[in-house]
């Protein structure tokens, strides 16, 4: 049997049903959290969580007291036990109003349900097959007070992961409205330059990824180079690498962008800072 976690008790995913009138089905009025799972401990869950939160105020849903990093922790990893996912795996938290009334709700409350289910990497593993990308020219993404949230608005990925697909490529680039690259469809993106990483800034529209800032730390703390800045389409034709980041994946290199072939030199080397981070975050919370 398999076990989700909704408005506060385990039960089974076969229980777990939405109404009619669910505000996340029906109008996308919510956000939502996808966390790795390695040795059985999810992975960062407090920048999920402090990302949660921050989502959570921005659309005026209101965060009970019980809403706690402690309790979301035990409520994640308890339903982990339930599921026995001892090793990696992956955890989503959909959050929602939980309200009646049209666009206009008659009350703010929150609910949510996580789900779990288990991988069979216990660690995060660079692929020997780059990935191929594109740019998705035919939707932009705004940029708002939202765009660096993970809400429940994901139409612009949906279409742009289909383009991908009928492309024959593995993944694209989202554009804003002023041309400059942002995102992949379920990633950010960085490309390395002379040992130096660049990333889109959060001032041109991206989401705010959990791993997209890890990797930003981890390399500063390794002494690597970071910027973030705006960057278009002739900065990826002048890199020596590209690889996309996020919190299940971890780093994903990419192979080729039309005519270009990248590297993989510098993924290779943050992959193995990330799991000997991510083993020592996990043994620090088991010994906790």
């Amino acid at each position: 049997m398999t076990y989700v976690f909704h408005r506060g008790e385990y039960i089974s995913e076969n229980q777990a049903y939405i109404t009619r009138d669910n505000r996340a089905f029906r109008l996308g009025d919510g956000c939502f959290e996808s966390i790795r799972v390695a040795h059985g401990v999810a992975l960062y869950i407090e920048a999920h969580y402090a990302r949660a939160c921050e989502t959570l105020r921005s659309l005026h849903i209101d965060i009970p007291d019980g809403f706690t990093l402690d309790a979301l922790r035990s409520q994640v990893q308890g339903l982990l036990l339930r599921n026995q996912i001892a090793s990696g795996g992956r955890v989503r938290i959909t959050f929602y109003r939980k309200s009646t009334g049209f666009y206009l709700p008659r009350e703010n409350e929150l609910a949510y349900l996580i789900e779990s289910e288990p991988m069979l990497d216990n660690e995060f593993h660079l692929s020997t097959v780059g990935r191929t990308v594109d740019i998705f020219a035919d939707l932009k993404k705004d940029i708002n007070r939202l765009s660096v949230f993970k809400t429940l608005n994901t139409q612009i990925y949906v279409m742009a992961a289909i383009h991908a697909r009928n492309k024959g490529l593995d993944d694209a680039l989202i554009q804003n409205h002023r041309m400059a690259l942002i995102e992949a469809t379920a990633s950010n993106f960085f490309i390395v330059s002379n040992g130096v990483l660049y990333t889109p800034q959060l001032q041109d529209g991206c989401v705010g990824g959990t791993m997209r800032m890890n990797v930003i730390n981890l390399a500063l703390t390794h002494q690597i180079k970071v910027y973030e800045c705006t960057i278009n389409p002739q900065n990826l034709l002048a890199a020596d690498e590209m690889f996309l980041t996020n919190a299940i994946q971890g780093i994903e290199w990419v192979s080729g962008y039309r005519t270009k072939r990248y590297f993989n030199q510098m993924s290779k080397r943050l992959v193995q800072i990330l799991n000997e981070h991510s083993a020592g975050y996990a043994a620090r919370f088991r010994n906790s």
